[in-house]
């Protein structure tokens, strides 16, 4: 007699082949808040927010005129406290990562080492509040889709592949003593070295290849390059161009890492929409920027950082004379670019065990510029050089459910962002609780496949 084979019981295979999947988001109705207007600087009192399927789906001023038939939906009473866009920082480096006391030693980290710190880079910045980064220099397809796919929690990211510099230029590692050459389009750390316009095409073409979403140069010398000066100009205009060619050929741009008037309207002239750091700008740079609508992302807080009585032996003694020379003047740049009108962004551009100071961009800044014009710097600016402006930067209905809880208000004083352990209670990104300390609110965990 034939036994009769048991019945396979029914199993959630899209959940087994993917045990990180995460479940639909939840439904919540946030009541009682003051939320914050990056656009205007208002604040609406007592209003009540729908977060839906990830998204913003409805704000009303009172509770009532909100759908809430669904029995699975969380409501929340916030008492007054603040709700604010999720912070973009616009100049990250994940891939360099902490674990080394030294420059040097954190540029020689392995890759499978630096991959497998990644993810606590990334926890990190969603603990301060920031739910959208762009990193200019060092991460992976891989990690982007994983943060996508939920893999790991981290915030949004926006990629630049690897940098790409001239032999001897920013992005060339190589010491002045070493004799070695490196062949075309050789991957040095955070950068690839290109030369000629030939090269420059390839590489580009490369790097959007592997998933790049903007293309970055180097445009000019820099504190931690050790072949370079900071005043030196690096690619030709041929180079450039080749470069800005190919980012407008698929809808994209090209960033500059550039400090120096010459380096910044070298770039601009070329077609660069964008330029890192600029702590050397002058008035008249600054207003070419503006009027060729030129985003820029000062940095001025890992100079400050690499400065401080703590990490005076991060850099060797080259790059320190160097990073003196760039922090006396960044405040000034900051400052002739905001009397211009120019874009501002948020940048950090912090390395290895410097990512813990993100958040202390805010109080630097706040000696020149107010605490709205930080705070867009950080949302609405950053969304618009992203073209993601009609879905990051601001609460309303149809942008993205990515907010942070507040229990001060960064309008009155922007330094409590700085001060996120104590004010900042939680983090929401894509509707989902990735970080909280308050009781309220339990940060989503993703369930595993159940294999029975």
């Amino acid at each position: 007699m034939t036994a009769t084979p048991s019945p396979v019981a029914p199993c959630d295979l899209p959940r087994i082949i993917k045990p990180w999947q995460p479940e639909p988001q939840k439904t919540y109705i946030l009541i009682n808040a003051n939320i914050i207007d990056p656009v205007t600087g208002k604040i609406t009192e007592k209003a009540a927010v729908k977060l839906s399927g990830g998204l913003v789906k409805s704000i009303s001023s009172t509770p009532a005129e909100l759908d809430n038939t669904d029995p699975d939906t969380i409501c929340i009473d916030l008492n007054g406290k603040f709700i604010c866009p999720g912070l973009i920082d616009c100049h990250v480096h994940i891939s360099s990562v902490p674990g080394s006391a030294s420059l040097r030693e954190t540029m020689e980290l392995s890759s499978n080492l630096s991959l497998l710190r990644q993810p606590t880079v990334c926890q990190s910045m969603l603990e301060r509040g920031f739910t959208t980064v762009r990193d200019c220099g060092g991460a992976s397809l891989a990690l982007k889709e994983s943060i996508r796919d939920g893999v790991i929690p981290g915030p949004r990211l926006f990629i630049a592949g690897h940098a790409l510099s001239q032999t001897g230029g920013h992005g060339d590692r190589r010491r002045q003593h070493d004799p070695n050459e490196c062949c075309a389009g050789h991957v040095n750390g955070l950068g690839r070295v290109v030369d000629g316009v030939e090269q420059c095409l390839k590489y580009a073409r490369e790097e959007i290849r592997q998933g790049s979403d903007f293309l970055k140069i180097m445009g000019g010398g820099g504190v931690a390059s050790p072949s370079d000066q900071v005043q030196h100009l690096q690619f030709s205009n041929e180079e450039i161009s080749a470069i800005v060619t190919v980012a407008n050929n698929v809808g994209t741009y090209v960033t500059s890492h550039a400090y120096t008037p010459q380096a910044i309207q070298q770039a601009i002239h070329q077609g660069v929409k964008g330029i890192e750091h600029g702590n050397l700008l002058d008035e008249d740079t600054a207003k070419l920027m503006k009027e060729r609508g030129v985003f820029l992302t000062p940095t001025l807080v890992t100079y400050a950082t690499m400065n401080s009585p703590e990490f005076r032996g991060f850099l060797p003694s080259e790059s320190a004379q160097k990073n003196q020379e760039v922090l006396d003047k960044g405040l000034h740049a900051l400052s002739l670019a905001r009397k211009a009108g120019v874009d501002i962004c948020f940048g950090t551009d912090l390395l290895g065990p410097l990512h813990f100071a993100q958040s202390r961009e805010f109080a630097i800044r706040s000696s020149v510029q107010t605490p709205l014009e930080i705070l867009q710097s950080a949302t609405i600016t950053p969304a618009r050089m992203l073209k993601q402006d009609r879905f990051l930067g601001q609460i309303a209905p149809g942008f993205a459910a990515d907010l942070i809880i507040l229990n001060a208000n960064p309008l009155e004083d922007i330094t409590v962002l700085d001060r996120f352990n104590k004010h900042v209670l939680a983090t929401i990104k894509d509707g989902r609780v990735v970080a909280s300390r308050w009781s309220q609110l339990d940060v989503e965990t993703t369930p595993l496949a159940k294999i029975e």
